[in-house]
């Protein structure tokens, strides 16, 4: 069976589980537009206050913070799906069936999260309407290749620190230290909020070590300035850097915490 005919079969199996609780996923979109409501009315408590730092972004708050509040959608997805999937596979007994067959390890990690990141595609599709349509939000400078070029290195980065994160749900079959610890810094120093120009300086300076710093202000940058890809390369180089040194690390973790799983007997122990 080729990559496409088994990533399909993955994303069939998990749309068929999540539309299986429609109230559930309606509530996912009526939750959309509260976030966004209650980000609305935020920033028309700041007013003028934040401009001086938000002068690069645009300006306006509501903006600055709705794509940060979307796009960080990528991270959490990133962080628990793949620990996620590892786990219910693990439970229901269908990972070790899985491994056992010709299905090569990197298609496992791929195709078990194409929905989830499917599914955060469109919700933040959502997010940007419901700030358009409603919000008034102007993205009419909006560089869309810049952004999509951002956006295909944010899901590269984030992904290598999920995948870490599934190998350690696999060896430790609980917890997920990595996932919560690297979500707890990045909202904090990514600039989900606030711009990082508000931190001290010597705090600042941790920013540059969270891909998510890049990430964001690569995809406001592009999305509310038009920043061309030249204008964008360090945000661009910066998670490109991460990806290369953290797409091969996170297989190979996955693949040693595969076989570690193996040799002591506990793959589907849960």
């Amino acid at each position: 069976m080729s990559f496409a005919r088994k990533a399909l079969a993955f994303i069939q199996r998990d749309f068929i589980e999540e539309t299986s609780y429609k109230f559930s996923f309606f509530l996912q979109f009526f939750s959309i537009f509260i976030s966004v409501l209650v980000f609305y009315f935020i920033a028309k408590l700041f007013g003028a206050a934040a401009s001086a730092f938000l002068a690069p972004y645009g300006g306006d708050y509501f903006s600055f913070v709705l794509i940060g509040v979307a796009f960080s959608n990528y991270l959490e997805v990133a962080l628990h799906s793949f620990s996620s999937s590892i786990r219910n596979a693990q439970m229901t007994g269908t990972l070790e069936a899985v491994l056992v067959t010709q299905t090569e390890i990197p298609t496992i990690i791929i195709s078990s999260s194409l929905y989830s990141f499917l599914w955060t595609s469109f919700r933040v599709v959502v997010y940007l309407l419901i700030g358009i349509l409603l919000f008034k939000v102007n993205i009419s400078q909006a560089n869309f290749t810049a952004a999509g070029v951002i956006l295909l290195l944010t899901i590269t980065t984030f992904s290598s620190i999920g995948i870490i994160s599934a190998s350690f749900i696999m060896v430790m079959k609980k917890g997920d230290p990595v996932a919560n610890i690297f979500s707890g810094l990045s909202w904090f120093l990514g600039g989900v909020y606030y711009p990082i120009a508000v931190l001290p300086a010597w705090l600042r300076k941790f920013s540059y070590l969270i891909p998510l710093t890049y990430s964001l202000e690569g995809m406001r940058l592009a999305l509310l300035k038009g920043y061309s890809l030249r204008e964008l390369s360090p945000n661009i180089m910066g998670l490109g850097l991460f990806s290369l040194i953290m797409l091969p690390l996170s297989v190979l973790c996955f693949r040693l915490a595969v076989d570690k799983a193996k040799r002591d007997g506990s793959l589907t122990h849960f």
